[in-house]
């Protein structure tokens, strides 16, 4: 299981591992209680962690980014209940992730991100970096396989040019020699039949 197959589903509390798509909904199981259920996308809409991004001072960065501040800095500051009232959370966010843009980002989301944290970590799922390298090694693997179909395309249609030159040779018809003129003649003409003349009759 990894971060990037967690998704979280509208109507139901919690994160979730995507196990199979289907055409009308999805499998999933439960990070909390291990539960496997079929959600219907007819009611609920599936959203993954990775696609989520929050509202910065500056540009917007991916959750992973805050869940990554909160993980790096829980020495100093211990993560915040989920359940604490609303200054205890704001102040909590201020420390690890200061660059929150507090009109933008309820107090309801930054509740709900120290809950998906603390799953998370439970679940051992907050290593971004191996991930990250792990996804860097699939484009490498991918990239070499990639370039090698054009080289083996234009190597195939050198070996076919050879090929080619010979059946268009083959295709031209060859020179016929001159007919001689004799031959012409009678092609051209049709040959009139002989006629014998008779001898006249003396009287």
């Amino acid at each position: 299981m990894q971060y990037r197959e967690i998704v979280a589903v509208t109507g139901l509390g919690g994160l979730f591992q995507l196990l199979a798509s289907k055409q009308d909904g999805a499998i999933v199981r439960s990070l909390e209680d291990k539960s496997t259920r079929f959600v219907s996308s007819r009611i609920h809409n599936f959203t993954p962690l990775e696609s989520i991004e929050v509202f910065t001072t500056g540009d917007n960065v991916n959750l992973s980014a805050v869940f990554k501040a909160m993980l790096e800095k829980e020495s100093q500051f211990a993560p915040a209940d989920a359940k604490a009232d609303n200054e205890t959370i704001k102040s909590y966010f201020r420390k690890v992730f200061p660059d929150f843009d507090e009109d933008r980002v309820y107090v309801s989301d930054m509740k709900k991100m120290v809950k998906w944290y603390a799953i998370l970590k439970v679940n051992d799922l907050l290593k971004f970096e191996e991930e990250e390298e792990e996804a860097v090694a699939e484009e490498a693997a991918e990239a070499p396989a990639e370039e090698a179909k054009p080289k083996a395309k234009a190597k195939a249609k050198k070996e076919e040019a050879p090929a080619a030159e010979e059946a268009t040779e083959e295709a031209k018809p060859k020179k016929k020699a001159a007919p001689k003129k004799a031959a012409a003649d009678a092609e051209g003409e049709e040959k009139k039949p002989k006629t014998t003349r008779k001898k006249k009759t003396e009287e």
